[in-house]
């Protein structure tokens, strides 16, 4: 396979992503261009590799714009499920902030799960939530994020030049 024009990516859905420093680590290292989504301004890294990109308020805009630029070689940062479907179908490699993968043998599983909980939490159904983010899933995140880049390297596909922005 040859490279791709474009270099790899990184998007991060970033309003509660509780791993961006994680992600920057990791980035930089293997050369990547950073996207970090938001619907407020966040502090990021002073770097020609790291972009913020600040959308629209709403519920929806972070994921459409992350959603409609995604695509094979490139790697998204979620926790957000039908987002992470949305990546999976266009052939992104997707990672939960625990270091799960999202794989199209696992969304519509991931995605079942997500609306029966929905469906029982507006029935009344007192649910207790996901787990809370510990040690072993940021350490997971790590593995799970250098594994995606080395991979997606092995496959042919670039990185940036270091210190330069990709257009």
């Amino acid at each position: 396979m040859t490279a791709r024009p474009e270099p790899i990516a990184l998007y991060l859905d970033a309003d509660a992503c509780p791993v961006k420093e994680e992600a920057y680590k990791v980035a930089f290292r293997h050369q990547v261009r950073v996207f970090v989504v938001a619907n407020t301004p966040l502090a990021v890294p002073r770097d020609p590799m790291v972009e913020r990109v600040i959308v629209p308020a709403g519920p929806d805009a972070a994921d459409d714009f992350i959603a409609s630029r995604a695509r094979r070689g490139d790697v998204v940062v979620t926790a957000d499920i039908p987002l992470a479907a949305r990546c999976v179908a266009a052939g992104a490699d997707v990672i939960g902030p625990t270091g799960k993968p999202f794989t199209k043998d696992s969304i519509g599983m991931a995605l079942a799960t997500r609306n029966l909980m929905e469906d029982l939490r507006s029935a009344g159904t007192v649910t207790t939530g996901p787990r809370p983010f510990a040690p072993r899933d940021r350490s997971a995140f790590l593995s799970a994020l250098d594994l995606a880049f080395v991979r997606l390297k092995r496959a042919g596909f670039s990185t940036s030049p270091p210190g330069r922005p990709v257009d």
